[in-house]
């Protein structure tokens, strides 16, 4: 379901992020400074939190995928979830409507992908039955 296109408007979204994953976390930081034309939640993925509001959400896939998921429960994972957190940005709203065409939507899944390989890289997976993953310190992509 599109944001534009839906039953009714989405008038909030909730960022489901990785709160070990350095890329994850400077990418939260950079979306709290944009201007919001859809105000954002940033919630760690797998949290108390996350899991208070979307009981129903499989969290650990929340936790291998960027997920988002709208005021009336639209979820969006992997390449429209990084859509739509940027249509929800006054200054990347046009360029969300362009990565949704046929000529943007192999840029965006492009994009997804490489951000996908730079995890796997910087973020050893967790063990199996891990309370938390360890991440290596962030460098230039830790927190500010």
């Amino acid at each position: 379901m599109s944001p534009v296109t839906g039953p009714a408007p989405v008038r909030r979204l909730t960022v489901l992020y990785d709160a070990q994953c350095p890329l994850c976390v400077h990418l939260r930081h950079w979306l709290q400074r944009q201007r919001q034309l859809v105000p954002l939640d940033l919630v760690p993925a797998g949290s108390a939190e996350a899991r208070r509001r979307f009981p129903e959400l499989d969290h650990a896939a929340t936790l291998q995928e960027i997920t988002v998921v709208g005021d009336l429960g639209q979820v969006y994972r992997e390449t429209s979830a990084w859509i739509v957190c940027l249509w929800a940005l006054a200054k990347y709203r046009s360029r969300a409507h362009w990565l949704t065409t046929p000529a943007g939507r192999p840029f965006a899944r492009g994009t997804v992908l490489a951000a996908a390989r730079y995890r796997s890289m910087a973020v050893p997976p967790c063990a199996p039955g891990a309370s938390a993953c360890v991440a290596p310190p962030g460098g230039p992509w830790g927190p500010r």
